[in-house]
């Protein structure tokens, strides 16, 4: 497993942009499909995007394509996601995750490590 610790979140407000960062520790990280997960109370986690261990294969959720970027430095171990027109219902604490070899890299039961979660706060 891969230790990951997010950041970037905060407040903004709509129509704004936020790039969260995860930072992964250890030296294999490329061999790891790398996601972007958020959640509100009391919802289940919902995909927001996710990215292959060379990054040729990116993937997004339908509430945020178009607005959000995924992008990995594998060099810096490290995913990022750069989230531009903001909205409201975009507010959860967004979470970083990774995986190996993933079927469905959509399903967060894929991810076999978890970061502690950034909180991102849209104002209206």
């Amino acid at each position: 497993q891969v230790q990951l610790v997010e950041s970037g979140g905060g407040l903004v407000q709509a129509g704004g942009s936020l790039r969260l960062s995860c930072a992964a520790s250890g030296r294999t990280f490329s061999r790891y499909a790398m996601g972007w997960f958020r959640q509100v109370p009391g919802a289940e986690r919902e995909f927001v995007a996710a990215i292959s261990r060379n990054g040729g294969m990116i993937y997004y959720g339908d509430s945020v394509k178009g607005r959000f970027t995924i992008s990995r430095d594998n060099a810096k171990n490290a995913v990022y996601l750069q989230m531009n027109s903001l909205k409201h219902e975009d507010t959860a604490v967004y979470y970083c995750a990774a995986a190996l070899n993933p079927y469905n890299i959509r399903g967060s039961y894929e991810y076999d490590s978890w970061g502690q979660g950034t909180q991102v706060t849209v104002s209206s």
